[in-house]
């Protein structure tokens, strides 16, 4: 089976982090290493006890670490869960060419791991969340050109996934995409964005979610792209739920923004079925969300 993972563009060994560390940040410098995760745009490394180092394996992604290092320092504390603000914005040094990040460790488990039916309680932690985050956002706001926009300039990359999806039902899918791409726009201020709220990225903890991470695809627009997250970690009872709390939180999702948040799940749903060859977990998370799109 052939990866359709980017390949890295920098080896980052342990001894290149620790290098790192003694320069800039002795005080963390003799803790313990051990490789978290390697995902598409970022190592992660736990670092001792409380700490993590979060690192971009190729280009594309060092802007991204950028940008968590200039807004979540002002967005953690507005918010009423843990996110991943950085405290300590590390620089290019030693050969390593971006910027990188020391992050707190934050505990629990991914949501994907989660059985449904979800609770109401993290139904409520995540309704809290994202009515929290979902303010308007300053002109200088990152721009993300696949997160936040218009549904229509998704379309031609969602109709080219489906069509690479093997073992679907691809009229279905292209009937209901164009279904809901008619949707009318959100007309609102651009609102804070999370740009990536998918079940990996909200951790769970003795029934509640304790933190949400990840943070690279921030961005400003449409919030019905956070809104997704509801058809990738509820089932149809619990998605109700959350939108009727979504309003009792003190703000109600309108059947248009439902809608396309509806699009963007299936949109997110075909992304994570087109680039899963090699990472089982996301394809089922593709996989259960096309259900509930479908559903």
């Amino acid at each position: 089976m052939t990866s359709n993972k980017p390949a890295a563009e920098v080896t980052i060994s342990h001894d290149l982090i620790h290098t790192m560390l003694k320069e800039f940040v002795p005080e963390l410098a003799d803790l313990p290493l051990t490789l978290h995760g390697e995902g598409w745009d970022n190592e992660i490394h736990r670092l001792g006890d409380h700490h993590a180092v979060r690192l971009p394996r190729r280009e594309a992604a060092a802007l991204l670490i950028e940008n968590e290092q200039r807004w979540l320092p002002d967005l953690g504390p507005t918010l009423p869960l843990a996110i991943p603000v950085p405290t300590h914005a590390g620089k290019p040094a030693f050969g390593f060419p971006w910027h990188w990040s020391i992050v707190p460790w934050l505990p629990g488990i991914p949501f994907a791991h989660v059985p449904r039916p979800a609770t109401g309680r993290l139904i409520e932690d995540l309704s809290q969340f994202l009515n929290a985050l979902h303010v308007p956002a300053p002109d200088d706001a990152p721009h993300n050109p696949v997160r936040g926009v218009a549904l229509t300039e998704r379309a031609d990359s969602v109709h080219e996934r489906i069509d690479a999806i093997p073992d679907v039902d691809g009229s279905r899918l292209h009937e209901l995409w164009d279904e809901l791409v008619d949707t009318p726009e959100w007309g609102g201020e651009p609102m804070w964005l999370h740009g990536d709220m998918h079940p990996l990225n909200i951790l769970v903890r003795g029934g509640h979610i304790s933190a949400v991470i990840d943070f690279g695809d921030i961005t400003a627009g449409d919030p019905a792209t956070d809104l997704s997250v509801a058809w990738m970690v509820f089932d149809d009872d619990a998605r109700a739920k959350f939108r009727k709390q979504l309003a009792i939180d003190g703000r109600s999702v309108d059947i248009h923004t439902w809608n396309r948040a509806r699009a963007w799940a299936l949109s997110h749903a075909t992304a994570c079925l087109a680039n899963s060859v090699d990472d089982p977990t996301m394809r089922r998370i593709g996989q259960d969300t096309l259900v509930s799109v479908l559903g």
